[in-house]
C-alpha cells in the first residue's frame, strides 16, 4: 500500500457469476472490512467507477464489468493505521495481556482505516502484533470496550490464547468491573436495574429501556441487562454511585441510570436538557475497577485507575469526597 497521505486505485473484474448484482454488493465483497455504511459513501463520494463511468448504489452489473476503486489509502486498509502520536497510560503489562487507561474522547476501535485516533489505531502502533489477535483485525487484543466519552480501564489480550480465555471469563461473569459516576437526584443506597435494552427505533445512536415492555417489544431484538449501584456519597442533588455490569450491552449503564430517573452529569445524549455541566465535556463515568484472572498464572488480578483530573475537579467543586 503506497504512503497513508496518498491516493490509491484498485479494480476487479466481475464474473459470469455476479451478473445482475448490484455494485453496491459486489464492492462489499470486494472490499469486505469496509461496512455497508462506508461502501455507500464511497459510492456517494464517486470512488468507484464501472468501465471508467461514474458508479451508482443502483446499478447493476455485467459480466466482465471493471469495477474500479480511486480513492485515499485508508479506505484500503485492512486493519487500523498505526498513530504513534497517541498517547494512552499503560497501567498493566506482562506477556499476557495489557491494561490500559483509556482516556475520555478516544474510541475504543473504528470499523476501517479513516478512522485514526482510536485506541486501537495506539496499539497498532505500539504493539503491531496485537493485530492479529482477537476475532477482529480491527479490535487488536480487545476483550471489551468502553463508550467514547467514558475514560478508565480497557483490558486487552496479548495472544490469542490469553483473548479466548478472558472472553470466555466475561461470558461467565466471572469479570468485575466497577464504574464511578455521578448522577442527579438522591439514590437508593443500594440497589440494582434490571430492565432489557433496545436500539431505540427514532434514533439509532440510542439505546432505549423496556421499562414497560409492550407489543413493539416483541419487534425488537432486545439485550438481557442487569446493573448495581451503591451510595458512596452525596452532593447538592447529585449523588457519586459505584456501578457493577452484570452485563455489557452497548450505553447499559447510561440508559438504565437514565430510566430510573438519575441520569449522568453532563451525559448529552440520555440526560435532562438544559442540566448543569459543571464544565465538564463528557459525562462523569469511569471505569475504575477491574477484577479478573490471570490467564496464564491463574492468579487474582485487581487493577485500579484513579479518577481522571476533570472528573476530580468537579467532586472538588461540589466537595464530595470519594
Amino acid at each position: 500500500m503506497a504512503d497513508q497521505a496518498g491516493t490509491n486505485e484498485k479494480s476487479w473484474t466481475v464474473s459470469a457469476e455476479f451478473k445482475q448484482v448490484r455494485v453496491d454488493v459486489f464492492a462489499r465483497r470486494c472490499l469486505p472490512h469496509l461496512s455497508r455504511r462506508e461502501l455507500a459513501q464511497a459510492i456517494v463520494d464517486k470512488l468507484f467507477r464501472i468501465n471508467g463511468k461514474i458508479a451508482k448504489k443502483g446499478t447493476k452489473l455485467r459480466a466482465g464489468d471493471a469495477l474500479t476503486f480511486t480513492g485515499p489509502d485508508l479506505w484500503l486498509a485492512e486493519q487500523p493505521p498505526p498513530a504513534a502520536s497517541l498517547s494512552v497510560p499503560i497501567i498493566y503489562e506482562d506477556s499476557s495481556l495489557l491494561v490500559l487507561n483509556k482516556p475520555a474522547g478516544m474510541a475504543t476501535h473504528g470499523f476501517s482505516g479513516r478512522e485514526t485516533a482510536t485506541l486501537a489505531n495506539f496499539l497498532a502502533a505500539m504493539r503491531p502484533e496485537l493485530c492479529h489477535v482477537g476475532k477482529s483485525r480491527w479490535e487488536p487484543g480487545l476483550v471489551h470496550r468502553l463508550d467514547r466519552e467514558t475514560s478508565g480501564l480497557l483490558l486487552v489480550a496479548k495472544t490469542q490464547a490469553a483473548f479466548e480465555a478472558l472472553r470466555n471469563q466475561f461470558r461467565r461473569r466471572q469479570i468485575t468491573k466497577k464504574y464511578l459516576a455521578l448522577v442527579w437526584g438522591e439514590t437508593e443506597a443500594a440497589g440494582s436495574i434490571s430492565y432489557p435494552l433496545a436500539h431505540d427505533p427514532g434514533d439509532r445512536r440510542r439505546m432505549s429501556a423496556l421499562v414497560q415492555p409492550g407489543p413493539l417489544a416483541k419487534k425488537l431484538k432486545c439485550w438481557r441487562a442487569v446493573t448495581r449501584l451503591r451510595k458512596l456519597a452525596d452532593g447538592p442533588g447529585l449523588t457519586l454511585l459505584e456501578i457493577e455490569m452484570e452485563t455489557g450491552v452497548t450505553h447499559q449503564i447510561r440508559v438504565h441510570l437514565a430510566a430510573i430517573g438519575h441520569p449522568l452529569v453532563a451525559d448529552a445524549l440520555y440526560g435532562a436538557a438544559g442540566s448543569a455541566t459543571f464544565g465538564l465535556r463528557r459525562h462523569f463515568l469511569h471505569a475504575r475497577s477491574l477484577r479478573f484472572v490471570h490467564p496464564e498464572q491463574g492468579v487474582a488480578m485487581d487493577v485500579q485507575a484513579e479518577l481522571p483530573g476533570d472528573l476530580q475537579r468537579v467532586l472538588e467543586q461540589l466537595q464530595i469526597k470519594v
